[in-house]
């Protein structure tokens, strides 16, 4: 991967020497997975730090009784697996390609080095954990407190997170069905809360995308 390439699909790299830079590229692949295909499944040793570059990836698991539980979705830009990769651990949820998803896949001997000699680096992992913290402590909030309809707004929210995807632009374009798999609700569900979003302001849907109009009352949606 070229220095150049790295800059376009990881905002992380803005804060890496030239000599980080260089090591991060040599560690670097990517590779292309369809339209549902899983990447990894729970329980996988999958030993690479990844980066969606396009595409839309869905983080989550089957329960014993074979309900399907949502934890993230991952639009391009997003990078994550951080966690497992520090530990060394198998992957304690499924990767699964809800369209079809380049990603960028970084080999742990290279994320290890960067975390051991890269202060950018190690100032980029505690701003995303920290805000990885705060999703995972909503999601259980979401799922205890809150109906279809704030699910799904703080679900826009979560997407379009400026800490984690910095990059992301105005408009995503991802599917009712797609967001309803995120949320953990139906496409039917899905669609009517989007209907009463944008009615009341919040988001913009198009042919192209959505669009949120007010992220922080979005990412508050049901308080």
């Amino acid at each position: 991967m070229t220095p150049e390439r790295l800059s376009s699909i990881a905002f992380w790299a803005r804060d890496l020497s030239a000599d980080e830079v260089a090591r991060a590229c040599r560690g670097l692949v990517e590779k292309t997975w369809p339209a549902g295909a899983y990447v990894a499944h729970r329980g996988d040793r999958f030993d690479s730090w990844t980066g969606v570059v396009s595409g839309l990836m869905k983080i989550g698991s089957v329960s014993s009784s074979g309900k399907a539980i949502a934890f993230a979705g991952m639009p391009a830009g997003m990078w994550f697996g951080e966690g497992s990769v520090l530990k060394g651990e198998m992957r304690m949820y499924d990767l699964v390609a809800l369209r079809e998803t380049r990603l960028a896949l970084m080999n742990r001997a290279t994320f290890m080095w960067l975390f051991e000699n890269s202060v950018g680096f190690n100032r980029f992992l505690v701003r995303q954990f920290n805000e990885r913290l705060g999703q995972f402590i909503a999601l259980v909030e979401h799922d205890r407190m809150f109906d279809g309809v704030a699910r799904i707004a703080r679900g826009v929210a979560w997407l379009f997170n400026p800490v984690l995807n910095p990059n992301v632009g105005p408009c995503l374009g991802i599917s009712q069905e797609e967001l309803g798999q995120l949320a953990g609700v139906s496409r039917q569900v899905a669609n009517r809360a989007l209907q009463i979003l944008e009615a009341e302001g919040l988001l913009r849907l198009s042919p192209a995308g959505l669009t949120p109009l007010d992220l922080g009352a979005l990412n508050g949606y049901g308080e």
